[in-house]
């Protein structure tokens, strides 16, 4: 019998994040609060840039963001956001979407997965995914589930199960 596996992947929707971005650029235009502060959320390149007239109301509009991110399913560890910083008159928050798993991450997993996971499962780093096989489809089980529920730095989908 062959091996069965399954990727570990760290991908972002680029269409649902726009979404959510459009969602909370209109929210920012029309609520009362944000009236007059010169809030805006838009895309700069990859990056996304907040910007507000004092720094309470550019992490607000960081706020508004994520909650959108979140209501259409975008992990909030995909989000790397920067720490407010003035720029003339208006703060500014430059917020980057992370794709793919890094190098550093990468090994981390694979560590848990030997530590604490089956025997025969076997890991390997692949670009920015990993490829996790084993001859049992129960251990692979118990691989996803011990990643689920392990504390990591990185938004994780499981893909390409076979």
């Amino acid at each position: 019998m062959a091996d069965s596996s399954f990727d570990v992947v760290s991908k972002v929707d680029h269409q649902e994040a726009d979404n959510a971005l459009n969602q909370a650029a209109k929210e920012v235009e029309q609520r009362y609060d944000f009236k007059g502060t010169g809030a805006s959320i838009e895309w700069s390149g990859e990056a996304i840039v907040i910007k507000a007239n004092s720094e309470e109301r550019a992490k607000a509009v960081l706020d508004v963001f994520q909650t959108k991110l979140i209501k259409r399913g975008i992990s909030l560890k995909a989000l790397d956001s920067s720490e407010p910083q003035p720029s003339g008159k208006e703060v500014r928050i430059n917020c980057n979407l992370k794709d793919g798993i890094d190098q550093e991450h990468a090994k981390k997993i694979t560590k848990l997965i030997r530590d604490q996971g089956p025997k025969s499962i076997k890991a390997q780093i692949q670009g920015d995914e990993l490829r996790v096989s084993s001859k049992s489809r129960d251990d692979l089980q118990d691989v996803i589930a011990l990643l689920k529920g392990a504390d990591l730095e990185v938004a994780l989908q499981f893909t390409n199960y076979r």
